[in-house]
């Protein structure tokens, strides 16, 4: 039940931040808006561990560790994300992270030594074809492509560094380090490194008073981040990080909705059939239905055969 609670609560959250994070572009550096969303976000953290007496001790080791999943998970990633926004709508933006399933299988394998399935390779090429599909209205009608590749490009960099930072938490869990801690070092660590970074570029801090920027910051720090982000890496401690980055399936359905009423974003066939095909590869890669005697091992088995007897 409590996996089930994790799961939708991750999705209703995470589904509508996309929307949050467009609302904080404009006077403020965006440096300084993810810098003040995981200041807070950490103070409340920690906070609350004090309060509750459930602050694990870390090793040096550890702390290393949470640096760089802090670097992946609350610095790099949402600089690209933030970013991306200024290119591409934010809807189209989770849609991109939604590829975080096949990145997480991907990362498995070669952190952990678990081989994806023919499902992963099948489904990953469906998610592929249906973000290209999504993608081809907004392509057709750009003037200057330029323009849209920078988002797409930002988004899937973004991507990927949300997965290594699943991939880490996956190596504090297995030590038995639960989010809370891992995640409220992580978020100093990545405040820290983006607050150097800023400092260097002489990035100006300034604060917005307008009442949506403040909202947004808010709704971003506390649901977005303390609650979305310690519900979501529990997921991945009970159920595996492939598992739980399915929830970024559903992810594209909640923000294109809310796209569509706040960012005019239209609703073309086209659209709806890659969006299908995203939300069908994935699918196929955390189905519990198995075919039998289909996997990547037995056809690579099989084509291996093949070779051999045709003196390839």
């Amino acid at each position: 039940m409590l996996t089930v609670f994790l799961y939708l609560l991750t999705i209703l959250i995470w589904g509508t931040t996309w929307i949050a994070i467009k609302l904080q572009l404009g006077d403020v550096a965006i440096e300084a808006s993810i810098i003040y969303r995981f200041s807070l976000a950490a103070i409340v953290m920690f906070c609350l561990l004090q309060l509750f007496k459930k602050r694990q001790s870390l090793t040096p080791r550890d702390h290393l560790f949470c640096m760089l999943q802090g670097a992946c998970l609350f610095c790099v990633n949402f600089y690209c994300f933030y970013l991306a926004t200024g290119y591409v709508s934010s809807g189209l933006i989770s849609v991109i992270f939604s590829l975080a399933t096949v990145l997480n299988a991907i990362n498995n394998w070669i952190w952990f030594s678990r081989k994806p399935t023919i499902r992963v390779l099948c489904g990953g090429f469906l998610g592929l074809i249906g973000i290209s599909i999504l993608f081809w209205p907004e392509l057709r009608h750009q003037t200057d492509i330029w323009t849209l590749l920078p988002g797409v490009a930002l988004a899937a960099a973004g991507t990927y560094c949300f997965s290594l930072g699943n991939m880490l938490s996956v190596r504090h869990q297995k030590r038995g380090l639960k989010p809370p801690t891992t995640n409220a070092w992580g978020m100093f660590y990545g405040v820290a490194i983006l607050l150097m970074i800023s400092l260097m570029n002489g990035v100006e801090f300034t604060l917005s008073y307008d009442i949506t920027y403040l909202t947004a910051l808010l709704y971003l720090a506390i649901p977005g981040t303390v609650v979305g982000f310690t519900a979501y890496l529990m997921l991945v401690g009970r159920i595996g990080a492939d598992s739980a980055a399915y929830t970024t399936v559903l992810f594209p359905v909640v923000a294109l909705t809310i796209s569509s009423f706040y960012e005019g974003y239209s609703w073309s066939p086209m659209a709806v059939s890659g969006l299908l095909l995203v939300i069908s590869g994935n699918v196929i890669i955390f189905s519990k239905l198995r075919l039998p005697g289909v996997s990547s091992e037995h056809l690579l088995r099989h084509l291996n055969k093949y070779i051999s007897t045709k003196n390839i």
